[in-house]
């Protein structure tokens, strides 16, 4: 049974926004991730402490797209961002950038709290 994917903030609409070839790809690459695998187009994010934070790279046309999503919970997808990088002279991630995945990391673990006490009863 593959996993649910939840999106955070603008992650959906913003997604939407890349060119369609790019977004075949990065489905692709969330549909690996629900079914347990990982996609040659998803690497770990640095700076978040090992694989639990991925993001999909696609360039297309002379443009890099990212979306990043996170697998540090279980049973659940969560995509935090997705983005063009507007910056040709580093490969690492912008700091704003980073700053809005963090920001969002902490509201889909507040998401997966709620969602998890929804979900299963707590046993006292």
């Amino acid at each position: 049974m593959p996993k649910p994917v939840r999106w955070i903030g603008s992650s959906r609409e913003d997604l939407k926004r890349f060119p369609d070839e790019v977004r075949r790809r990065a489905g692709g690459a969330l549909w690996d991730a629900q079914i347990g695998e990982k996609s040659p187009f998803a690497k770990p994010l640095k700076g978040f402490g090992g694989a639990g934070v991925l993001e999909i790279v696609d360039d297309f046309d002379g443009d890099t797209f990212r979306a990043v999503y996170t697998v540090r919970f279980g049973g659940v997808i969560y995509v935090l961002h997705a983005f063009q990088k507007k910056s040709k002279r580093a490969i690492t991630t912008p700091k704003p950038d980073i700053d809005l995945i963090k920001r969002r990391l902490q509201r889909a673990e507040e998401d997966y709290n709620l969602w998890m006490r929804n979900v299963r009863p707590i046993s006292r």
